[in-house]
């Protein structure tokens, strides 16, 4: 089964100083028939303006994964972490006991562009972590590039180089060539959750050929092996996430 959520069909939030972009029930946007797809229960398209940000503000039993995508995010957390972190970087934050953090734009003048993704963690009441890594592009150009690895994925056990996440969930990041195929082979009790950020793609499983253009994304369960091409003429980048 697959559902195809359009980009018309996320949420949109504008405050003046960040734009976003709810994939499912988030904030000002509540609904109870759009809460989560598993364990993944926030995907949100933030575009936050010069010289602003979030506060610092707490957290607790969340996995939070995010993905710079333009412009500098500076990170900064209780732990004791500061961090500028600059296009092509995955964070992951284990929130566990309670964590603070706060999410700014130093820049004077280019707005910051990132995905965040909420995800359950497989324990409550872990010890909160924090880890980072910047993905180059040659890594996952025409394939799946693994960027976050917890107990299971399919292809990513002990791939070196993903960062961990506490739930089994396995993150991936891909640059995909017009012309290009990639194959994806979905196991019939988990579940997958493609985004695509830039670019244009065909997806075919067994309920059919489906196009994709920025900001949508599917949701897909029980379903035949995945193909995914690039279409259009500019190269594709999407995230893959493989969960329970």
């Amino acid at each position: 089964m697959i559902k195809v959520v359009t980009s018309e069909e996320r949420h949109t939030s504008d405050r003046g100083w960040i734009h976003s972009e709810f994939s499912f029930s988030f904030a000002d946007y509540d609904d109870p028939s759009n809460a989560h797809f598993g364990c993944l229960l926030a995907h949100n398209d933030n575009t936050l303006m010069p010289q602003e940000g979030f506060k610092r503000h707490p957290h607790h039993d969340l996995e939070i994964v995010s993905y710079v995508i333009s412009g500098t995010l500076k990170h900064t957390d209780s732990m004791g972490t500061e961090q500028l972190l600059e296009p092509g970087t995955v964070q992951v934050m284990s929130a566990g006991t309670g964590v603070e953090h706060s999410e700014t734009n130093p820049s004077e003048d280019e707005p910051v562009r990132f995905l965040q993704m909420w995800f359950l963690p497989s324990q409550r009441m872990l010890k909160p972590s924090y880890t980072n890594r910047r993905v180059e592009a040659q890594e996952h150009l025409n394939r799946l590039c693994p960027i976050v690895s917890g107990q299971g994925g399919e292809g990513a056990e002990g791939a070196e180089g993903t960062l961990p996440i506490s739930q089994d969930v396995t993150c991936y990041l891909s640059h995909l060539e017009s012309g290009q195929k990639l194959m994806y082979p979905q196991h019939e009790d988990r579940r997958t959750h493609l985004f695509l950020i830039s670019g244009h793609i065909e997806i075919v499983c067994s309920d059919g050929s489906f196009n994709l253009k920025p900001g949508d994304a599917a949701r897909i369960r029980k379903s035949c092996d995945l193909q995914i091409t690039g279409t259009g003429s500019e190269t594709a980048e999407f995230v893959l996430v493989d969960l329970p």
